[in-house]
């Protein structure tokens, strides 16, 4: 099996809904995301002969979806009072709603699923919430 992995972070701000500590307050991170592609086989023609992809392509791809979050504050849908969500966007916050609890399992599901509706042969993909924490998503376990 050949492999690639690349990372890209971002940094965001997000609350737990229903959690009993430290974490159901906002709060942010320096969000690490790292994702490994794999394949059996590497490509047979053109500028991409003998590799899995073009590393360019694939940290573009990464970097595309963290840039979509970064600066931004994860929202869980529903998490929030409708006037709460419409004050924030009047006062310019960036909002990133997701149809998740904003935990840092469905975060690296949320990365493994976008790259592979890209097309790009994910494999796995952890999500660092801090230098010494992540959560994994993998391929066949989902």
């Amino acid at each position: 099996m050949y492999g690639l992995k690349t990372e890209s972070s971002f940094d965001a701000a997000h609350f737990l809904t229903d959690y009993h500590g430290k974490c159901e307050n906002l709060h942010g991170h320096r969000w690490r995301v790292v994702a490994i592609l794999a394949t059996d086989e590497l490509q047979e023609a053109g500028t991409c002969k003998d590799m899995v992809m073009d590393f360019g392509e694939f940290k573009r791809i990464l970097r595309a979806l963290t840039e979509e979050l970064d600066h931004s504050f994860i929202v869980e849908e529903g998490s929030l009072k409708p006037q709460t969500m419409k004050c924030l966007e009047e006062e310019g916050f960036t909002l990133s709603v997701m149809p998740f609890r904003t935990t840092v399992e469905n975060l690296a599901r949320y990365f493994w699923q976008r790259l592979d509706e890209a097309g790009v042969p994910v494999m796995v993909v952890e999500v660092y919430e801090t230098p010494n924490n992540c959560a994994i998503y993998e391929r066949g376990r989902n």
